[in-house]
């Protein structure tokens, strides 16, 4: 049994996207992040002081954008576009959810491709079906670390997802897919679910549902979990995956809090860093 920590991996990635930082801040290039906050949601806004900090430690310059509620569309693409135009910007992040008014989806098509550190622009979404992409979503990219950082070989291993977010559910399968998994997809619609657990070598569990997996479920004793769950249940962070009901029987698990999170934002980045070597060729 292992609990994979994301706190102590993303500790460990942020060591070597810091030194990077620093040589390119050595040859005159400040690795530059844009993050566009409208409105005051808390939630939104703690998220967005998170990513600050975090950048800020480890030598990336953070730029907080913050804008009214009131906000129309047109103003907000006007924004990115100036951000889009500038040099010294070399990620673009809007955070969402955006006001309702606001059409969300025309704002974050609008981000340029090559500074998309979000890796939701369309353009990146097919880059990365075809094994192009460079700017990844960062949740599904952190779960890969978390997944080689076992050691086990995912190549011949049979992974099971549950769920098929565009967010995390999809992307996290391509990647699968593209390590060389036999990737099953599973979600709302799927029969014998626990049929397919029973088989799976990787379960990565996204489908924000308190303790979805309550344990009674039969694993692999070789198994490898990573719970991507983030709900609250009687006033406690807690996963998709009852931790302590599994813990004892599978190889590897993440646990939460402390697993997929901090490498959320630790993708961040090194997505950053990556679109900064690109536009400073």
């Amino acid at each position: 049994m292992g609990i994979i920590s994301g706190t102590q991996l993303a500790k460990k990635l942020r060591e070597e996207i810091k030194n990077e930082a620093s040589q390119l801040r050595e040859k005159g290039i400040t690795p530059t992040l844009a993050v566009v906050l409208v409105g005051d949601n808390k939630a939104s806004r703690s998220y967005v002081n998170s990513k600050h900090k975090a950048c800020i430690e480890n030598n990336i310059n953070s730029v907080k954008i913050e804008l009214d509620e009131f906000i129309t569309t047109e103003q907000l693409l006007e924004e990115i576009e100036k951000l889009n135009n500038d040099k010294n910007v070399h990620g673009i992040l809007v955070q969402l959810p955006l006001p309702k008014h606001i059409d969300a989806e025309k704002v974050l098509n609008a981000v340029s491709v090559e500074k998309d550190v979000d890796g939701f622009h369309p353009i990146n979404v097919g880059k990365l079906v075809i094994g192009e992409a460079k700017l990844i979503p960062c949740t599904p990219l952190g779960i890969l670390e978390m997944i080689k950082s076992t050691g086990e070989d995912i190549s011949g291993k049979l992974a099971l997802v549950i769920g098929r977010s565009n967010i995390v559910g999809k992307p996290i399968s391509t990647l699968l897919l593209q390590n060389n998994a036999t990737v099953i997809t599973a979600h709302s619609r799927t029969k014998d679910l626990d049929k397919l657990l029973e088989q799976a070598d990787i379960i990565v569990s996204c489908v924000g549902s308190a303790h979805f997996l309550t344990g009674k479920e039969k694993v692999k004793e070789t198994c490898t979990i990573i719970d991507v769950g983030n709900n609250y249940s009687d006033g406690k962070l807690v996963g998709d995956v009852n931790t302590e009901k599994f813990v004892d029987r599978v190889a590897h698990i993440s646990p939460v809090p402390g697993g997929v999170g901090p490498l959320t934002i630790t993708m961040l980045m090194r997505n950053t860093l990556t679109a900064t070597y690109d536009l400073t060729k």
